[in-house]
């Protein structure tokens, strides 16, 4: 039973759009309050409904907002707080760090921070260690979906959109890594390259231009090994 890139950048996609970290390079979050509310008890309904509530969703605005919430909860619980938020390019829930590979989900989070390919090996340990990869495999999402999203996967079409998300991945390329490491740098550094997508197009191309030229270098329309290590160490000179 074999599970191909075809069907893993399907997850990726729907769960994060292909990218695990934020422009500001913090790990992509989504904050449950429903989880919240369960790792607490309740405790916090009424004073702080926003962040924990027995009914999933209020999330607001996704991106950098839902560390907002997550502070909220770091503030009342943190670890219950950490617990309720899933994580990085596979959106691993806090609550399951052990089924995960980690001691707990203070190592997981630390995880998270390091690389996209720690948060890939987290999603995939997850999904064997509840079996979802003979679903993935066998292209059942609504099974898929309904081990890895929960009983109301429905409610945000997630096995249709892994579906559609697999007929254009197995019909048409799939993300170039190159392209999307270049979108990724290009977008720590503040440039708008689009999507992180692994598909340079125009705004990518566009993006790389204006970094060449503020930086003294010939305008290429190619993404190379030589303008990669640029982008690279420019980025880590940031750090």
């Amino acid at each position: 039973m074999s599970i191909g890139a075809a069907e893993l950048w399907s997850v990726l996609t729907v769960e994060t759009s292909g990218c695990g970290f934020l422009p500001d390079r913090r790990p992509k979050i989504l904050f449950e309050r429903h989880i919240f509310r369960r790792e607490t008890g309740g405790r916090f309904d009424a004073s702080n409904p926003e962040i924990s509530d027995r009914t999933p969703g209020g999330y607001g605005a996704l991106g950098a907002y839902q560390y907002d919430r997550l502070q909220q909860a770091l503030a009342l619980d943190r670890k219950a707080a950490l617990r309720s938020a899933s994580w990085g390019i596979g959106q691993t829930m806090g609550f399951n760090a052990e089924i995960a590979g980690y001691s707990d989900v203070e190592a997981l989070v630390n995880g998270m921070m390091v690389s996209e390919a720690e948060q890939l090996r987290a999603m995939a340990q997850m999904i064997t260690h509840n079996n979802l990869h003979k679903a993935l495999s066998a292209h059942n999402w609504a099974a898929f979906a309904g081990g890895y999203n929960g009983p109301d996967y429905a409610k945000n079409n997630y096995d249709t959109r892994l579906a559609e998300a697999y007929n254009k991945y197995v019909n048409g390329p799939l993300p170039d890594l190159p392209a999307r490491a270049a979108q990724m740098y290009l977008t720590y550094l503040g440039y708008q390259p689009g999507s992180i997508d692994g598909i340079a197009g125009r705004a990518t191309y566009a993006a790389l231009n204006a970094f060449q030229q503020q930086n003294g270098l010939p305008l290429t329309q190619v993404i190379n090994e030589a303008i990669l290590a640029i982008l690279k160490e420019k980025v880590l000179s940031q750090t």
